[in-house]
């Protein structure tokens, strides 16, 4: 505790008396300052106790001691020390009212009490209570130290609410609850949420006091991590502010989760790397050799049906940089092993537990970045900020390459559909005919139907009707000559001149198909 007028009141050897102020003695005391100024506020910072001996005062007149007091009380003294048989035999009666009034602590002081003494006992005891600060300081650092080597973040929380009598609570990257202590801190915790994503915005190292509702509390959020993006968040509950002991504890508690965070990137780099091994060798075909490196580090990824998710960025933003914190977050959460692999600035690609957490929060992610794009005006929010995102059908090891090329071809058809996620499923249950809308198509089929159209334009025939109408009918040309409304004789001479002046031959079913797609391709466009 630091001195209070209290305490230096009970000083056995300043001999110090209360006059005025009695109910207000148990403020702290920052200094002792003698001044003999009328007017010493501009050399005050507040928490001082003033010595005067009244040099230059008129202490007998109520005015001059009324304008005195209360620009003392304005500039936060907490008490004011007189001392008597130097100017004064006693204090006068205008100061001790005026005092009174104003609740400041009068304090007279004896001739025989230097004001040096009563300095040096306020610095002793600052200086006393800064000892016990630091003691406390350094024994709250051993006790979290250890409980974080013994139980983790866990126990290390647990400890750090134990030494500020409050609570505490560590966030993820993505701004989720991770751990709290004690264990009704939780509901507390999750209702900070959107202070946390606000603070993670802010340049790394970021820290603000946020008040609880209905002054429920004053709780500190502290961003972990030595990197420009945080880590993690740490965020300290207590019911009034911190003292010194208090923030040794919370500056310990940084330091150490930031060691622990650290550690456990350069581990995450590492485990990328075998990933990385992993993945080779499962897309050549080598399962078996992809488990004997992977070994217990995926868990049962590769024991169970999983999906592999290749994702794509344009720009140099940080669009992979949030999936991965989701993909990583959401794995952590739910316990799922789970393979992330950055090949290279702008991709990345991601094995999952099929029908897991993980791939269903990067379902959510990109559903919100979808909600996003939609709503933004036009110019307000480039496309090219956004990941492009592909997934795969469940697969297994033996089938890791073909789920790798079908995540591939998802993340392709997303690109030019203009989407942001796009799963294979969707593919196969959906029709060929939306991906015929790509811009080579269109070309290729223009070009391949231009000399029938020239030859229609000509008003020679309608070749290019007629050719739609035999291959939507099988070729039956009964059939396809009663849609046309002509003779099947008449269809026949303008098959023949189709062939003629395509070069091509309709027996050939690949000529069939090439001209079927392309007469589809180009009503798509109409």
């Amino acid at each position: 505790m630091p001195p209070t007028l209290a305490s230096l009141v009970h000083h056995s050897a300043l001999k110090l008396t209360v006059r005025a102020g009695e109910d207000h003695l148990d403020v702290p005391v920052r200094w002792a300052h003698v001044s003999e100024l009328a007017d010493p506020v501009p050399y005050m910072e507040g928490g001082e106790l003033l010595l005067i001996t009244a040099l230059k005062l008129d202490a007998d007149d109520p005015k001059a001691m009324r304008r005195y007091v209360k620009r003392l009380v304005g500039a936060g003294v907490v008490g004011l020390g007189f001392a008597v048989g130097v100017n004064y035999d006693e204090i006068p009666k205008a100061l001790v009212d005026t005092a009174a009034e104003e609740g400041l602590p009068l304090l007279e002081v004896p001739r025989r009490t230097p004001f040096l003494a009563i300095s040096k006992a306020v610095s002793a005891a600052i200086a006393a209570d800064q000892y016990r600060a630091v003691t406390a300081g350094f024994a709250a650092q051993r006790e979290l130290t250890r409980q974080a080597l013994t139980d983790g973040p866990e126990g290390l929380l647990a400890a750090l609410a134990a030494q500020v009598d409050g609570w505490a609570a560590l966030y993820d990257a993505s701004g989720a609850v991770v751990a709290t202590a004690p264990e009704w801190a939780g509901r507390r915790a999750a209702r900070l949420t959107a202070d946390v994503e606000r603070l993670r915005d802010r340049p790394a190292p970021a820290s603000s006091v946020v008040g609880g509702p209905d002054n429920e509390d004053r709780v500190e959020l502290h961003t972990l991590g030595t990197g420009r993006r945080p880590r993690a968040v740490l965020a300290v509950g207590t019911a009034a502010a911190l003292g010194t002991a208090e923030r040794y504890a919370v500056h310990s508690a940084i330091a150490l989760l930031t060691l622990t965070t650290e550690r456990s990137r350069s581990l995450q780099a590492a485990e990328q790397r075998i990933g990385a091994a992993v993945l080779r060798m499962l897309l050549a075909g080598q399962p078996d050799h992809a488990r004997a490196v992977a070994g217990e580090l995926f868990g049962g990824l590769l024991d169970a049906p999983f999906r592999v998710i290749v994702a794509e960025a344009d720009s140099d933003g940080d669009s992979l940089g949030g999936l991965t914190e989701v993909v990583e977050s959401a794995a952590a959460r739910s316990g799922e092993a789970v393979l992330v692999v950055p090949e290279g600035p702008g991709r990345l690609v991601v094995l999952a537990v099929d029908g897991g957490a993980t791939v269903e929060a990067c379902r959510e992610y990109t559903a919100t970045l979808e909600g996003e794009r939609a709503s933004a005006d036009v110019g307000e929010q480039g496309e090219d900020d956004d990941p492009v995102v592909g997934l795969s059908a469940p697969a297994g090891p033996i089938a890791a390459a073909a789920a790798y090329k079908q995540a591939e071809q998802a993340l392709s058809v997303a690109r030019r559909r203009g989407r942001v996620f796009v799963e294979h499923e969707q593919l196969a249950a959906g029709s060929v005919l939306p991906l015929l809308a790509d811009d080579a198509v269109r070309a290729f089929a223009d070009g391949l139907l231009r000399p029938l159209s020239e030859h229609d334009a000509t008003g020679r025939g309608d070749l290019v009707a007629s050719l739609r109408a035999w291959l939507s009918r099988h070729g039956q040309w009964d059939a396809a000559a009663a849609d046309l409304g002509v003779h099947r004789h008449t269809l026949r001479y303008r098959m023949r001149r189709v062939e003629e002046i395509l070069g091509r031959s309709l027996d050939d079913p690949d000529v069939r198909m090439e001209l079927w797609l392309a007469l589809k391709a180009t009503a798509a466009a109409e």
